[in-house]
């Protein structure tokens, strides 16, 4: 696994975070959601989290290609925590 720089850690969990909320999310929308990123590091992280159990990415053979990607058990275990992070932000932070 490559080094985590702070913008890829603020991506994934974004991702993660359009993932809980919408349940299942496409890869569109999911480009659409971040700020600008490059198609191969989307894909990178998308796989990082796929590898790592967190996220589950569901192929459709079928013209324009269509994939899915859902919240596995260990992701949706992560939960708890991203909004307990959420919330202490929204305290703390003045932005």
């Amino acid at each position: 696994m490559l080094p985590v720089t702070n913008l890829d850690c603020y991506d994934r969990l974004a991702i993660l975070f359009l993932i809980e909320k919408e349940e299942v999310v496409r890869y569109g929308k999911i480009k659409e959601f971040l700020p600008p990123i490059a198609h191969k590091t989307l894909n990178q992280q998308l796989k990082e989290l796929e590898g790592d159990g967190i996220i589950h990415r569901e192929q459709y053979n079928v013209m324009p290609p269509k994939v899915e990607y859902t919240l596995t058990e260990k992701g949706k275990s992560l939960v708890p925590m991203l909004d307990f992070m959420f919330q202490w932000g929204e305290k703390w932070c003045d932005n």
